[in-house]
């Protein structure tokens, strides 16, 4: 593929197929995006809405492992456009990508201090953490004025800032110290998630199911007052179903980490297709599984929609389980997302080293370096780490940045198989092991016309500061790839490109002590 072989190939198909499980996380955004499901479609988006966003995360996945299977590179996403379609579109599917797999971090890890705040401070410890939690100015909390809920949550925005950046310094160390250890924590997740997800879904139905099956597929429009207020304005049924495809759509995403790491992984041809695959679709069962134990569980779906952004944590809360049960089960879910968000700066670290490698980011000299010593790309981990927290900083609210991380992320994702869609028996003749055959055009379609539906509920109020982003990042790119960019960057070397960097690529190997 025209690259040294910097990094080190550690890891094996199951590993890699942990990172991307551990990525999705179905008790990551399985959890904290589930009040979205209840305050759109009820029951029925929770559970048939699901499987629909699951179904087409799964086609994505097939169609994206197509492409792996024939250019199993670190810059994943980026370098299949940038060979697709060419060095401009490839340019662009980086920074869209790089932008969501930002939001990837940024939003489990709020995700992961507002777990640990309400599960385990408040919910094991039992400490009062109003102080920590943004409060609701309409109505006022009992007893509090205006400004003294104002200041609260002022209050509440700092402590979080500070919980995040702690969490992430500690990802980022561990990503620091080599893919050896992110690989055994991952491995780890790949199993808790699984064995909590089982547990947790026996806890629902054993001491809180009504076994009312009716309510898994009957669609209630809950937007505006009924949803409290989680989706402000009330909108149409077929809106309503958009909007809380979120719901799956922001929890099974990330699984291109199987594809960031190939590089690190051992017949990446093979595994990498199969590890994204996997991961998406025991996500989807398992996940599917769990939400109709939370919609089953529900003593009244009303009052749980009423409850917004607090619906599933008062379900935890008030379910007659044993309490040392409830307090172990609260704890492997804080670390679960603790890991999730790990594995998901581990991908990003690998597409800032991938499209620096390039020469495509501002100071790529810098990012591109790897450390001799761990073999990890360790300018770019800390870099990743950084823009992760700022993240939080100019968007604080989870929502938001949920929804930002599967717009951006899936608009990445059809970027190559839109060019794939154009290059296939064209200029795209060389494939890899695992194939789609007749099934990959229409497929392909599929994807690109399901992605425009995404685009249309991504910026759908409460996300709707998502807008500033994305027309921001449009006018940016534009403006940096015709002012600059089109004359400078090369992209990623192609055909006789690849012949000249023989010797750079034998040299910056020995230099690592080998191809590793």
């Amino acid at each position: 593929m025209g690259y040294a072989q910097e990094l080190s190939r550690r890891m094996g198909g199951f590993s890699n197929f942990a990172i991307s499980f551990s990525i999705i996380c179905i008790l990551a955004g399985g959890i904290t995006s589930f009040p979205l499901a209840m305050a759109t479609g009820s029951g029925f988006e929770a559970t048939i809405g699901w499987i629909v966003g699951g179904l087409f995360a799964l086609l994505v996945a097939s169609c994206l492992g197509q492409i792996a299977s024939a250019y199993p590179t670190a810059g994943a996403l980026y370098h299949w456009s940038s060979i697709l379609g060419g060095r401009g579109w490839g340019w662009a599917t980086a920074w869209i990508n790089l932008l969501g797999l930002i939001f990837v971090v940024a939003s489990v890890d709020v995700g992961v201090w507002l777990l640990f705040r309400d599960l385990v401070l408040a919910g094991v410890f039992h400490i009062d953490v109003t102080a920590w939690t943004v409060l609701a100015t309409d109505p006022l909390p009992a007893g509090m004025t205006a400004d003294q809920v104002d200041a609260n949550n002022t209050h509440a925005y700092y402590v979080q800032v500070v919980a995040v950046s702690l969490i992430v310094l500690a990802q980022a160390l561990v990503n620091h110290f080599g893919i050896k250890l992110t690989t055994l924590l991952t491995d780890f997740s790949g199993y808790l998630i699984l064995v909590v997800a089982v547990v947790l879904t026996a806890m629902f139905l054993i001491w809180g199911a009504t076994w009312d099956f009716s309510r898994l597929t009957t669609f209630v429009n809950n937007t505006g007052e009924p949803g409290g207020g989680y989706v402000p304005e009330a909108r149409t049924a077929l809106i309503a179903f958009l909007v809380g495809l979120l719901y799956p759509l922001y929890t099974i995403t990330g699984f291109d980490a199987s594809a960031h790491t190939s590089e690190e992984t051992a017949d990446a041809r093979r595994a990498v297709p199969r590890g994204m695959i996997h991961s998406v679709f025991w996500s989807l069962v398992f996940g599917f599984v769990m939400a109709v134990s939370f919609v089953l569980a529900s003593p009244d779906l009303a009052a749980t929609a009423k409850d917004g952004a607090n619906a599933w944590f008062n379900l935890f809360n008030n379910l007659p389980a044993p309490t040392f049960l409830k307090d172990i089960i609260a704890i492997a879910i804080v670390v679960a997302n603790f890991i999730c968000a790990l594995a998901g700066l581990t991908s990003t670290s690998r597409m800032v080293y991938a499209f620096a490698r390039d020469g495509g980011l501002p100071g790529s000299s810098m990012w591109k370096q790897v450390s001799p010593k761990w073999r990890t790309p360790v300018p770019a981990i800390w870099l990743a780490a950084v823009l992760s927290v700022a993240a939080t900083l100019y968007s604080p609210a989870f929502a938001a940045l949920a929804a930002g991380c599967a717009l951006f992320l899936y608009i990445s994702y059809a970027m190559p198989i839109a060019a794939g869609l154009l290059a296939e028996g064209k200029t795209w003749t060389t494939f890899g092991p695992f194939r789609l055959g007749v099934f990959s055009k229409p497929m392909g379609v599929l994807v690109l016309l399901g992605t425009l539906v995404l685009m249309y509920a991504g910026i759908q109020p409460p996300f709707d500061i998502l807008i500033n982003y994305a027309i921001g990042l449009v006018v940016l790119l534009v403006l940096l790839w015709f002012g600059l960019e089109r004359r400078r960057f090369a992209g990623p070397p192609i055909g006789a490109a690849i012949a000249k960097r023989q010797a750079e690529i034998a040299a910056a190997e020995a230099s690592l002590g080998g191809a590793g």
